[in-house]
C-alpha cells in the first residue's frame, strides 16, 4: 500500500502518522487510560459504597486516609484524560466549521482542566486533614 501510487509522504510513512500527525498517539493514549480506569473501578466502587453509608466526618475521613486518595487520584487523572482524548476525537470527527472546531477543542481542554484540577484539589485537601 505504501507503493509509488500512495499519496503519503516518505518521511510519514517512516513515521507511521495520519493526516493529524497525532491519530495513533490519541488512539494508545485513549486505550490506556480506559485500561487504567477499567484497573481502579473496583477500588472505586468500593470507596463509594463506603462513602453512601457514612456521614460527612465518615466520608472525609474514609477519602482522608492515604491509599484512598491515592486511588481517587488516580482515577480521577485516568478518567479526565480518558474524557478529554475521547470528546476531542468526537469533535474534530463531527465538527466541520473550522472555528467552531477550535473553540470546541479550546473549550473542551478547559472544561477537563478544570473538572481534573477541582476533583484534585479537594482529595488533596481532605487528605491533609485541612
Amino acid at each position: 500500500m505504501s507503493g509509488p501510487s500512495s499519496m503519503r509522504t516518505p518521511l510519514a510513512r517512516v513515521r507511521n502518522l495520519g493526516s493529524s500527525h497525532s491519530g495513533t498517539k490519541d488512539f494508545w493514549r485513549q486505550r490506556l487510560t480506559a485500561v487504567a480506569m477499567t484497573l481502579l473501578i473496583v477500588p472505586v466502587l468500593v470507596v463509594v459504597l463506603m462513602l453512601g453509608r457514612s456521614n460527612q466526618a465518615g466520608a472525609a475521613q474514609t477519602l482522608g486516609s492515604l491509599p484512598i486518595a491515592i486511588i481517587m487520584l488516580l482515577f480521577i487523572i485516568a478518567s479526565t484524560w480518558h474524557m478529554k482524548i475521547g470528546m476531542q476525537i468526537v469533535v474534530e470527527d463531527y465538527v466541520h466549521s473550522e472555528k467552531l472546531k477550535l473553540a470546541c477543542v479550546i473549550a473542551n481542554n478547559f472544561f477537563c482542566i478544570a473538572v481534573a484540577l477541582s476533583s484534585i484539589y479537594a482529595i488533596l485537601k481532605l487528605s491533609s486533614g485541612v
